[in-house]
């Protein structure tokens, strides 16, 4: 970490900047010139242009190699009974990840990306264990605390695990890669999700919660009644992102939200997942509305808290498959999508250079 906490949360901050206006004109005067209707290429076009603002340049620089950093971490909410897996699970779905058999692994290695794992709050002790070369081990707490009965997490751990997420982008920035992609794994990190929604959005509780892995109503009506207790309790200032990760937050939402943040810092992409994602960059973007220049979301989740989220950020989804697996399989699949984006406003012939006559004539 830093000499100082905080330290390093506040350079990256300082150095999260707007997109930059010449070459977001740039990117749009391009996209006009190129042999194609205005606007045909949709969400691919707008994509192409934010590249351009958060680079710096037109055409942009491709968006790989890509990598996904999968932050897990264990809930004490999950002492409720609010999801029916237990919370072995999350340690157990760390080795599959780690031993490349995990639905993002499968992905990710269509796609062409890496995928790191960091332990930034998984309950267990993973450091020694057969099984677990290569993972991150940079855990703040073994797991939150019970939000529904106190603060999950304090202000200082808010701020190491804020730390995890600058320093894990930082690292995977200085080795190369040029997209970077978010992950989680955390048994019942849905509660966790939902309440962040509902504090950053000011949506109601029953709006946001959903069925996470599947529960039945009764279980949905019990978990939304968890998320509701816990922001009657806690009554989170939105206007105090750190105040609200700890409350009713999990370390990787703290982890993630850093890790957003470096990316915008960075000038690099940062593509989003589902509801876990989705609440971090609710925080992040509280601390530093500008992160949003970096943000792609990957796509909408079948849980109602990221539609919620998505919408408060502004935020249009690439693609739309009722997942609601998490671990970063959405912004995976979406990682063609951002490539090409790219590649059409770098590779593509414009009107005038391949001699085709344009709507003007």
């Amino acid at each position: 970490m830093t000499g100082v906490p905080g330290e390093l949360l506040a350079q990256t901050l300082a150095g999260v900047r707007p997109a930059d206006p010449v070459a977001l004109a740039a990117g749009r005067e391009r996209q006009a010139r190129l042999t194609k209707p205005p606007g045909a290429l949709g969400v691919l076009e707008d994509v192409g242009t934010q590249l351009c603002g958060l680079a710096g340049t037109c055409p942009p620089p491709p968006p790989f190699p890509a990598t996904v950093a999968v932050f897990a971490g264990d809930h004490g909410v999950h002492a409720q009974g609010v999801t029916p897996w237990p919370q072995e699970v999350t340690t157990q779905m760390v080795a599959n990840m780690l031993g490349g058999g995990a639905a993002v692994s499968v992905l990710a290695r269509l796609a062409g990306a890496d995928v790191v794992v960091v332990d930034v709050g998984v309950a267990a002790v993973l450091e020694g264990r057969d099984g677990f070369a290569g993972l991150l081990a940079r855990k703040v707490r073994a797991g939150t605390r019970d939000l529904s009965v106190e603060a999950a997490l304090t202000r200082d751990e808010v701020v190491a695990a804020l730390e995890v997420g600058i320093l894990v982008a930082r690292e995977l920035v200085a080795a190369g890669t040029r997209c970077l992609l978010t992950g989680d794994m955390g048994i019942a990190n849905t509660t966790p999700s939902a309440a962040l929604v509902a504090a950053f959005t000011g949506r109601e509780p029953a709006e946001v919660t959903g069925r996470g892995t599947g529960i039945d109503d009764a279980a949905l009506e019990h978990k939304t009644a968890v998320v509701r207790a816990a922001l009657v309790r806690h009554n989170p200032d939105q206007g105090d992102p750190v105040g609200v990760l700890a409350a009713v937050g999990g370390l990787e939402h703290a982890a993630l939200a850093g890790y957003v943040l470096a990316a915008a810092a960075l000038r690099v992409p940062v593509v989003l997942d589902g509801v876990i994602a989705g609440a971090a960059a609710l925080a992040a973007a509280a601390l530093a509305p500008d992160c949003l220049a970096a943000c792609v979301a990957g796509h909408r989740s079948a849980e109602p808290g990221h539609t919620a989220a998505l919408e408060h950020l502004g935020l249009t989804p690439l693609v739309d498959l009722g997942l609601r697996l998490g671990e970063g399989t959405g912004a995976v699949l979406a990682l063609p999508l951002v490539r090409a984006a790219a590649a059409v406003l770098g590779e593509m012939a414009t009107f005038d250079s391949a001699g085709v006559a344009d709507a003007s004539g």
